[in-house]
Parts: structure tokens; C-alpha cells; sequence
């Protein structure tokens, strides 16, 4: 019954307003790519029809890349300097259609995650917590404006200027206009107009598409673990409140602490919903940003040898790009390890020496409680940290020097 009334009686009367400011650009983008109906049980018939037709253009797009460019260099390229220099991009089509099927798959426990945040919204009471929330919010959505001007800024740069700008080949009486994915040579005549103009379009649009799902799986981490960040500095302000209260210190003690336990458990049982949903795509995410950043790297001094300007620029924009694509999981990651000691700190200042024995005791078990701290782990394998961004970076050269000693031989 306690759980009915709160669904049906919210006490935030600006709830529906505060969960579409939250999810209004994962929502955006999730609808885009086709993902919504799997996220969200409630859609709607038009929407399930939308997204089909969406999926299916998606993979279409998706398709018409990687299957002539994975042709090309499995059964034409020979020179093993070009199946390196496109072993990057086709390790980025390849793990993007694993992106994309991942959250396809994991699409009802992401949905349960937004389920339980939508619960914490309805059950507000406090302005100043709302106020906690709301900041947390802000901070997720200035992560997500600058992880799509590095995405887009990267990507477009690679699949637009690139090709254009770049030195073009000359062959006999002809030129020859470069394509950022080739293969396509056994199929058509792509130099032809308007083949070529159409090829290059696609290739536009895969770049969006393939952001577009990037995108998501980093919406969805930011917004879970600011989230959670929110929840835990509200548990920190009840206690920090309840230091303030003098007056009805004892009889308000029993019932605040009662509260802070069971919201620390729902935040840690968020967490570990959140783990459930997107541990396995935390781990790919590590693993391949740091093969992409090795090879970036790689890029960078081959080019640099031959004097391109524009291709040292757009790998450089690459590098740039993918490294903060990282940085943002180990960053979140790190704002929510932060946290840690929050509830604890702020049970210590409780001055619990002028409580009861018995109350005494709740303060021991909150900060039993406070031991266990919520986490992004990768996998089950990796907790996504600064520490971690550190060790992806280090990874990235050892496998650069690598690299450079096997193709000197």
C-alpha cells in the first residue's frame, strides 16, 4: 500500500516536467536509432512501427559500409601499411553494430534503471533537494553537449575534409577522388557522377548514424550516475539538516536515519541495476577506445612522414575525440566514487557522543552501510576511474611502441 501511494500521489508536483528535462536528449536520440520501444514497455503502436522502419534503416546504413570495406581489406588490400591504417575505422564500424545490438538487447533493464529514476523524481519533498537533483541534471547535460561537439567535430572531420582536402591521386589522365571507406570498386564505378556524390552522402549519413548510438550509450551513463550522485548528497544534506536540528534532535534521529538506510539501499541497488545493463558495454568501451587511441597515435607519425597536413589534423580532432569519449566514463565513474565518503562524513558530524546508546548504534550501522560504495565497474573487470583513464592512456603507448616494431620489420 505504501508503495501504491506514492505512485499514485507523487509529491513533486513538477515530476513529469523534471523527468523530461532529465531525459529530454536520450530520449531524442534513442528514438532516432529505434531503441525507445525496447527502453520504454509503454510505447505506443506508431512508435513500435517507427522504430522498426528505423532499425532497419540503421542497419541498412550500417550494412552498406562495413561490407565492401570489410571485402576490401580482407580479399583486395594487400600492402599490410593500408590494413593497418583501416584497421581503425573498420574495429570502429564492427564494434558499433555490437554497440547498437547491445543496447538493443539490454533495452528492458536499462528501462527498469529510468523506472526507479522516474520514482526518486515522484518522491521528492524537499525544494532543496529538487535543487540537488536539478544541478546534477545540468552537469549530465554540459557532459553530453561537449561529448557531441567532440564526437561530431571528429567524425565529420574524418568523413568530410578528409577526403576532399586530402592529396588526391593522380592516375594517367584522370583524377582520382578518395572515399574514407573503400570496397566499393568490385561492386560499381564509383569515380562516376553521380555515384561517387551518392557513395559520399551515405557516408555522411552513416557518420550521424553511428553517433547517434555512440551518443546513447553515453547519455544513458551520464544521466544514471549523476543521478545517483544527486541521491547520495541528498542523503548527506537529511544528515548535515539533522545536525542543525537541536531542538528535536532526539526524537527526529530514529525516523531521519531510518530514511537515509533505506534510500543508501536503493542507491545501491540503482547502481547494481545499472552495472547489470551496462557493465559489459563499460568493458568494450575501454578495450576499444584504447585500440583506437593506439592507432590513432600510429596515424598521426605515419602521416606526419608524409607531410599531410589536413590528414595529421583530422586524426589529431580523432584522437582528441575518442580520448574524451573515455574520459567521460571514467570521469562519471570518478564523480560517483567521490561520493564515497560523503554519508559517512556526514554521519561522523551527527555528534553522535550526545546520542543514546541505542541511536549510537544506528550511526554505526549507517556507516557500516556507507562501506559498500556504489561503483561503475566495466565488466565486472575494471572500475571506471581517473585511475583507470590513466592506465587506458599508458596502454595506448605501450601498444603504439608495438605496433611500430612490428611494421619496422
Amino acid at each position: 500500500m505504501v508503495t501504491e501511494s506514492v505512485v499514485d500521489r507523487p509529491h513533486n508536483d513538477r515530476y513529469e516536467n523534471d523527468i523530461r528535462h532529465t531525459f529530454q536528449l536520450c530520449h531524442r536520440v534513442l528514438k532516432s536509432i529505434g531503441i525507445y520501444p525496447f527502453v520504454y514497455s509503454h510505447a505506443n503502436r506508431s512508435e513500435r512501427i517507427t522504430s522498426v522502419v528505423l532499425i532497419l534503416i540503421c542497419c541498412c546504413i550500417l550494412q552498406f559500409v562495413i561490407v565492401p570495406f570489410s571485402y576490401y581489406i580482407l580479399f583486395y588490400e594487400r600492402d599490410i601499411n593500408a590494413k593497418i591504417k583501416f584497421l581503425g575505422p573498420l574495429i570502429f564500424c564492427l564494434t558499433t553494430v555490437l554497440r547498437y545490438g547491445y543496447l538493443g538487447a539490454k533495452g528492458p533493464a536499462i528501462g527498469r534503471c529510468i523506472q526507479q529514476m522516474e520514482r526518486d523524481w515522484k518522491v521528492l519533498r524537499d525544494e532543496d533537494h529538487r535543487d540537488i537533483m536539478i544541478r546534477y541534471v545540468n552537469m549530465s547535460r554540459n557532459l553530453l553537449v561537449m561529448c557531441v561537439l567532440f564526437m561530431y567535430t571528429g567524425g565529420l572531420s574524418y568523413h568530410t575534409i578528409m577526403p576532399l582536402l586530402s592529396k588526391k591521386k593522380i592516375s594517367e589522365n584522370f583524377t582520382i577522388r578518395p572515399l574514407t571507406y573503400p570496397g566499393y570498386e568490385a561492386f560499381l564505378n564509383v569515380q562516376e557522377s553521380p555515384t561517387y556524390e551518392i557513395v559520399y552522402c551515405m557516408h555522411c549519413v552513416y557518420v550521424l548514424v553511428t553517433g547517434n548510438i555512440m551518443l546513447a550509450a553515453y547519455s544513458l551513463t551520464a544521466i544514471f550516475t549523476t543521478h545517483a550522485c544527486g541521491q547520495i548528497q541528498i542523503q548527506a544534506l537529511r544528515l548535515e539538516n539533522l545536525r542543525k536540528e537541536k531542538k528535536t534532535y532526539e526524537e527526529a534521529v530514529a525516523d531521519c536515519l531510518a530514511l537515509v538506510v533505506k534510500d543508501h539501499v536503493e542507491i545501491l541497488r540503482f547502481t547494481k541495476n545499472v552495472d547489470k545493463a551496462l557493465g559489459e558495454l563499460f568493458l568494450m568501451e575501454v578495450a576499444v577506445s584504447t585500440l583506437l587511441m593506439c592507432l590513432l597515435e600510429y596515424y598521426c607519425m605515419m602521416e606526419w612522414q608524409t607531410s599531410d597536413s589536413i590528414a595529421i589534423l583530422t586524426y589529431v580532432i580523432l584522437l582528441i575525440s575518442f580520448t574524451f569519449n573515455i574520459l567521460i566514463f571514467c570521469l562519471v565513474g570518478e564523480l560517483l566514487l567521490g561520493q564515497v565518503n560523503e554519508i559517512a562524513n556526514a554521519s561522523y558530524e551527527t555528534e553522535w557522543y550526545n546520542l543514546s546508546g541505542k541511536r549510537a548504534r544506528d550511526i554505526v550501522l549507517l556507516l557500516a552501510i556507507s562501506e559498500r560504495p556504489p561503483k561503475l565497474m566495466a565488466g565486472k573487470v575494471l572500475v571506471l576511474s581517473l585511475t583507470t583513464f590513466g592506465k587506458v592512456l599508458k596502454t595506448s603507448i605501450v601498444y603504439l611502441n608495438m605496433l611500430r616494431t612490428i611494421t619496422e620489420f
